[in-house]
């Protein structure tokens, strides 16, 4: 079987997991302080906080900003459903606008005309590591006096030149930026999260957040000298991140450059592979935008069942995914008035499929993934 995604781990981070097992601190601790001071270094933000998962994540950056009832974040409906359940969480309503069909990311022009007097946000999603358009959404929040936040649940590694000047995405420009740690992601903590900010107010009040609102931390009161009464400022969360995984992601941090190369080259590798195929639309990277490859996307000519297609592969061992989900049409949603024209959203859900990609993918298994599409098509 040829998987659609496969983390790289091996004994290094077995012995950095261990190490924190041993160590006797296991919760939210200095492991997780070092992969925060590490993380922050590399991204060049000047703030970074870990935690359990980008949906947390997400919603903490949303409570942070004081999103509640009432207010409005322009939002993708193409996007995983917890970009639009983080803004749920809050009691505020997603807006959802479509998207750009070469990149598969947030169209400007739609965020624009979608803000009213009760938008507070624009929660921008890099899909599947491809960056988005963040000059000119920078530009719209700007001009109007809202937030951005960034959903870079899949954009560890990814780039982009903003201001004639090449970043790594979750550089702040917006109110912050969250990450995923995800499996499927380019590094993996297993589960885990990741805030980037460049207020210290907001960094301040997230980690507030993301332990219940208690004021003096597990590492202060355990290495004071004195007894310490902590206290409960606001309703907070058990969000915290693990010593375990943030000594595996610290490790993963290490392997992170050398990731981006093997995935950089087998997305080249599978354009001249599939490039003359005519009918298959292959992905678009911007000139101003260098993606991580976290996914792979491509678009069937309108003659193929995308289902069908997807079957074939699998019983040929090779895994693949439907593009990206609507959360519009999921049941959550789809009772809820949507005003917004949606159709490229719908299109990229319905014709489009994801590709085995990995850092380990070898160009056997690529000769043999595009060699079996391309028999599927009809070439």
């Amino acid at each position: 079987m040829i998987p659609i995604a496969k983390p790289c781990l091996d004994e290094t981070e077995g012995d950095a997991a261990r190490e924190a097992v041993l160590s006797g601190w296991i919760s939210q601790g200095p492991q997780v302080a070092a992969f925060e001071r590490e993380f922050a270094s590399l991204i060049g933000a000047p703030h970074a906080c870990a935690v359990s998962n980008c949906t947390t994540a997400l919603h903490l950056a949303m409570v942070a900003l004081g999103i509640g009832p009432g207010d409005e974040v322009i939002t993708a409906s193409h996007s995983f459903i917890a970009s639009a359940n983080s803004i749920r969480y809050c009691g505020a309503t997603p807006v959802f606008v479509d998207i750009d069909p070469l990149t598969y990311n947030l169209d400007p022009e739609c965020v624009a005309d979608a803000i009213t007097e009760r938008t507070r946000a624009v929660l921008a999603v890099h899909q599947m590591g491809m960056p988005c358009d963040l000059a000119s959404l920078v530009a719209i929040a700007n001009r109007n006096g809202i937030a951005l936040i960034e959903d870079a649940a899949c954009a560890i590694g990814s780039r982009i030149n903003i201001h004639d000047k090449w970043e790594l995405i979750g550089r702040p420009h917006g109110a912050m930026a969250c990450f995923s740690f995800h499996p499927r992601k380019v590094i993996t903590t297993g589960e885990g999260g990741m805030l980037t900010t460049a207020d210290p107010d907001q960094d301040r009040l997230l980690r507030l957040l993301r332990q219940h609102g208690m004021d003096v931390p597990d590492t202060v009161r355990h290495g004071s000298a004195q007894v310490i009464f902590e206290k409960y400022l606001f309703l907070g969360f058990n969000y915290r991140m693990t010593d375990i995984q943030a000594a595996v992601g610290r490790t993963q941090l290490k392997r992170l450059p050398d990731l981006i190369r093997c995935r950089r080259a087998a997305a080249a590798r599978y354009r001249e592979l599939l490039e003359n195929l005519e009918g298959l639309i292959l992905p678009h990277e911007p000139n101003w935008a260098r993606s991580n490859w976290q996914s792979y996307c491509v678009r069937l000519p309108d003659r193929a069942d995308q289902r069908t297609v997807m079957q074939n592969l699998l019983d040929q061992g090779i895994a693949t995914r439907r593009g990206i989900m609507c959360a519009h049409r999921e049941d959550p949603y789809s009772g809820r008035e949507h005003p917004h024209d949606l159709q490229q959203s719908e299109l990229a859900q319905n014709r489009a499929i994801l590709l085995p990609i990995y850092a380990q993918i070898t160009e056997a298994e690529q000769v043999r993934v595009a060699n079996a599409l391309r028999s599927e098509l009809g070439y």
